[in-house]
């Protein structure tokens, strides 16, 4: 028996997205994978996604997309951030994998490698509507849309997307959503007069879903909550929103120990016992991707009970206050995070508590840490 395991709920994936799709309406939807899917496992997470009818699936990085192809998917795949020069380009283009591009120099690395392989590419024009991340500006837009048009007549490329990124998408009533859709609408119409027409035109994340429908136009990407966890606390819990958290974290109690009144707990001593306690371990720590704040402030349920987290984690280990009565037994289960159904938090009740957000709960637990995939939990 392990250590420790992230059991994934595929059954809770495929009711999130079916969730989400009918939300959708006429949208596509796009299910994101990248990260490993969140920490989810990308490659059981996108047969499950495909599964489900999922046409589109979405990954930051090229490599990513080649990863999905080695597994055998061939199925409709979209990368979206690379830097100059990356060799996956071409292997992308021959894979029929879709690219973004938002600025000359990445159009002008796609056209080489779609000249390379000898076939055309197909690629979503990525602009910058108000998010000042990647994206072409108002300023760099008229040259990335002339060097489009030439790679068009040279037929080496076809557009198959328009697309930008929302800030507050997640944020209902945001001003900033209306300025970058009354944006985004300008730029289509621009692109429109030079008689570039993408098939599809999309905005919205999971966020924008529940807040703003406005912004669906032809597909929706999402990624947090397919996973299940709630886009933000605005937006309401996961069960309020309707979704079901996949990933539960689950260690065994790997010791147990009774101290007095006066003992001090792992580094510098930050948690004392003020009275006769017993204290269990759990083999896991911030190099399996618990957080280190999490010290003295999260909990984790042994027994159907929540016990606090005591003194620091550890890069390995971390310790619990079990008090003095009804005590478990070594190679117990203790549920760090997951749905709820054995009293542990949900992700979202971690990212809370550690002022964080539950994408990066999830994202970052750690290879170390086995994944196991289930249909349905008891």
């Amino acid at each position: 028996m392990r250590r420790a395991a992230a059991v994934v709920d595929l059954a809770a994936i495929r009711a999130n997205l079916a969730r989400i799709t009918a939300l959708a309406g006429n949208a596509t939807v796009m299910a994101v994978v990248k990260a490993d899917a969140y920490g989810h496992g990308m490659g059981p997470v996108a047969r499950t996604a495909r599964r489900s009818g999922i046409e589109w699936l979405g990954v930051a990085l090229p490599s990513e997309a080649l990863a999905l192809r080695a597994q055998g998917d061939e199925g409709r795949v979209l990368a979206w951030l690379w830097a100059p020069g990356d060799p996956d380009i071409p292997a992308c283009v021959r894979s029929d994998v879709d690219l973004s591009v938002s600025t000359e120099w990445a159009l002008a690395e796609v056209v080489a490698a779609a000249r390379r392989v000898g076939r055309s590419a197909r690629i979503h024009i990525k602009v910058d509507t108000g998010l000042s991340r990647n994206g072409a500006t108002a300023e760099q837009l008229p040259g990335l849309l002339v060097a489009v048009l030439d790679a068009l007549s040279e037929g080496v490329v076809q557009v198959e997307g328009m697309w930008s990124h929302l800030a507050d998408g997640d944020t209902p009533d945001a001003a900033s959503v209306s300025e970058q859709l009354a944006r985004f609408q300008s730029v289509l119409d621009e692109a429109d007069a030079l008689g570039i027409r993408p098939r599809l035109r999309h905005l919205s994340n999971s966020g924008g879903l529940w807040a703003h429908p406005e912004c669906r136009f032809d597909l929706v990407r999402t990624g947090i909550a397919m996973y299940g966890l709630s886009p933000a606390p605005g937006l309401g819990t996961s069960a309020e929103l309707g979704l079901t958290p996949a990933m539960t974290l689950v260690a065994r109690l790997a010791h147990l120990k009774g101290v007095a009144a006066g003992a001090s707990v792992s580094y510098g001593g930050t948690w004392t016992a003020t009275n006769e306690t017993a204290l269990g371990l759990v083999p896991l720590g911030y190099a399996d991707g618990i957080p280190r704040s999490a010290g003295n402030r999260g909990e984790v349920a042994v027994g159907g009970q929540r016990r606090p987290i005591v003194g620091r984690v550890a890069m390995d280990q971390f310790v619990i206050d079990l008090g003095a009565r009804e005590l478990p037994h070594v190679g117990d289960d203790v549920y760090v995070f997951g749905p709820g159904r054995h009293g542990e938090w949900t992700p979202d009740e971690w990212a809370d508590t550690l002022d964080t957000i539950g994408y990066e709960i999830v994202t970052r637990i750690g290879p170390r840490v086995a994944r196991e995939y289930v249909e349905g939990q008891p």
